[in-house]
């Protein structure tokens, strides 16, 4: 009985050290693999290419995503933002210009959960496509008046919301109202000279004419050549396409108070198509 008693103990000896040795290989292999998963948050991130707000970082993933978002949406001037510095970037957004023609400041943050996240993705990639569409029609509504935008830009807020704004120079579209009524001022005088009987009278007034013209013409090439400071240009904001054609209209009637605006003038901005 002694033996039989002893090798009992003996094998439960056995049983758990055997037991407590593979526990602690396991608990060991998990800290390995979470330290390894919690390098891979923290040292994977590298600085991007392109214009940038602050100092963002990117995931290798999100990185070459980035890239293919920029390639996608060539028309657009993308700026990465790093999330401390979003509030900064909102309230100087009228201070980014670019050649492109829609700025668009995005925060690293996003572009991470674009890189992972498919539904996510398509809901941005999806209001990015529908933007191209909107400022084309934003701009066929403004006409010429669309010469008096320096840039246009959008931004998203961290719901997923796009605002969207422009940079309104108010002195191009004062310069452009007064070469405007000039060029209406000088057509009136040649309606009245033209309704004169006596000929020489009528090229006495051609000849006046013909000199005032280039007095004009001198006027506006030295017009064309005023330079337009920071403080002309009004950067407005909207939630809407429609808004945002509103405001801009309302910065640039402003700025031509003293003009008489023709009828096609005052008929842009309502044939904007917003079900788009």
């Amino acid at each position: 009985m002694s033996e039989i008693s002893n090798n009992s103990a003996l094998n439960s000896y056995a049983a758990d050290y055997s037991y407590r040795t593979e526990y602690n290989r396991k608990a060991d292999n998990n800290k390995k693999t979470d330290g390894t998963k919690e390098t891979d948050k923290t040292t994977k991130k590298s600085k991007v290419s392109g214009r940038t707000i602050g100092d963002p970082v990117l995931s290798d993933k999100a990185k070459k995503y980035y890239e293919q978002l920029k390639a996608k949406y060539s028309n657009m001037d993308f700026i990465l933002v790093s999330p401390e510095q979003k509030e900064e970037a909102e309230s100087k957004k009228g201070m980014y210009q670019s050649s492109k023609e829609l700025i668009v400041l995005i925060d690293s943050d996003k572009i991470e959960k674009m890189a992972e996240d498919e539904e996510y993705r398509a809901k941005y990639e999806g209001i990015l496509s529908n933007a191209t569409s909107q400022l084309s029609q934003m701009k066929d509504s403004l006409g010429s008046k669309a010469d008096s935008v320096s840039s246009f830009g959008m931004t998203f807020d961290d719901n997923g919301n796009a605002s969207f704004f422009a940079v309104v120079d108010k002195s191009l579209a004062a310069q452009k109202e007064r070469i405007a009524d000039k060029k209406e001022a000088a057509a009136e005088e040649k309606k009245k000279a033209q309704k004169k009987t006596q000929e020489k009278r009528a090229e006495e007034r051609k000849a006046d004419r013909a000199d005032k013209n280039k007095k004009m013409d001198s006027a506006d090439k030295t017009n064309s050549k005023e330079k337009s400071s920071d403080a002309d240009k009004v950067t407005v904001s909207a939630s809407s396409w429609e808004e945002l054609l509103k405001k801009i209209d309302n910065v640039i009637y402003e700025s031509r108070a003293d003009s008489v605006l023709t009828k096609e003038e005052k008929a842009v901005g309502q044939s904007f198509d917003y079900s788009i």
